[in-house]
């Protein structure tokens, strides 16, 4: 009687362990080379106690919807101190107490305001058509935080990426979680996430709050890895909203495209905090990943943006 055996290409425990391997530099395990090989990533699964073909793993990186020539330039981070990083976040998230709250951060633009592509149930011999010159209507930039406790977006719109839109989103999240101990921001290694302003505010909020002036929470940052966007956690309700209501989409104004992106994220919001537990693709099915930080994420939709 022939067994139903599962490749090891299609295996949590494999996907996982490999991807943790692939976001790390070649460097860390002793490897004299600047971007990952096939042969290297085998030998070092084989180390960890997962020997595994060549073959699957080409799939593997195919399944994750990546080429392995891109996966080589996007999935690994450059970062020396990746592994100090990365302990420090997963570190803060294994000890997080229920007056403590940790952000993902991060920007979803600009992109135009136009008549959109993708994926449409069509009729036999019918096929929808995007025009390739085409007015824009506008651009948006969409600023937001996830908080990863409770799964809860908080999002407004920016002209532009910068240090002060940074510090606007930690005084309303400071504001709207006054209650809380704690808050932690992470986020990628954008010159305007790490700014000596942005430092100096929180600065700034955490000695009023040790002298008593304010009410507030203290800050901490934990910032990602160097070229290390797979890891942030929001990136995946980013592909998510973009699925559900940018693509094929053909929005009349710059306004109606934020009626339907503030109603996409209260309809988000609302469901998890009915049923508070991190449903991920349970419920929201076109997020990449569920929405729960891990070393083996590929958040980011190479797809998208």
């Amino acid at each position: 009687m022939r067994r139903n055996i599962t490749k090891k290409a299609d295996r949590g425990d494999y996907k996982d362990v490999f991807f943790s391997i692939l976001h790390e530099p070649p460097s860390v395990y002793g490897i004299n080379r600047t971007r990952w090989e096939m042969a290297h990533l085998k030998e070092v699964m084989a180390q960890k106690g997962f020997p595994i073909s060549l073959a699957n793993i080409r799939q593997i990186v195919r399944n994750a919807g990546y080429h392995f020539r891109k996966a080589r330039k996007v999935l690994t981070s450059t970062d020396p101190d990746y592994r100090e990083k990365l302990k420090k976040i997963t570190d803060i998230l294994s000890r997080l107490s229920a007056d403590q709250r940790f952000f993902s951060v991060d920007e979803f633009g600009p992109f135009s305001v136009r008549i959109m592509g993708g994926r449409s149930l069509m009729p036999p011999r019918e096929h929808r058509t995007v025009p390739q010159y085409q007015k824009r209507k506008g651009t948006l930039i969409l600023t937001a935080a996830l908080e990863l406790s409770t799964n809860q977006i908080t999002h407004f719109y920016s002209t532009a990426k910068n240090t002060g839109e940074m510090i606007r989103l930690v005084d309303l999240l400071v504001q709207q979680y006054a209650g809380c101990r704690t808050v932690y921001f992470s986020w990628d290694a954008a010159s305007w996430h790490a700014s000596k302003a942005l430092g100096e505010h929180v600065g700034e909020i955490n000695a009023l709050r040790a002298s008593g002036k304010r009410c507030v929470p203290k800050v901490e940052l934990a910032p990602l890895p160097a070229c290390a966007q797979y890891l942030n956690v929001i990136e995946s309700v980013f592909s998510g909203m973009a699925r559900a209501i940018l693509h094929n989409s053909d929005y009349k104004s710059v306004d109606a495209c934020k009626v339907a992106i503030n109603a996409y994220f209260k309809e988000r919001n609302d469901r998890f905090r009915e049923t508070p537990c991190r449903a991920g693709n349970k419920i929201w099915g076109e997020e990449r990943v569920v929405p729960k930080f891990r070393a083996s994420n590929n958040c980011k939709d190479s797809r998208w943006r």
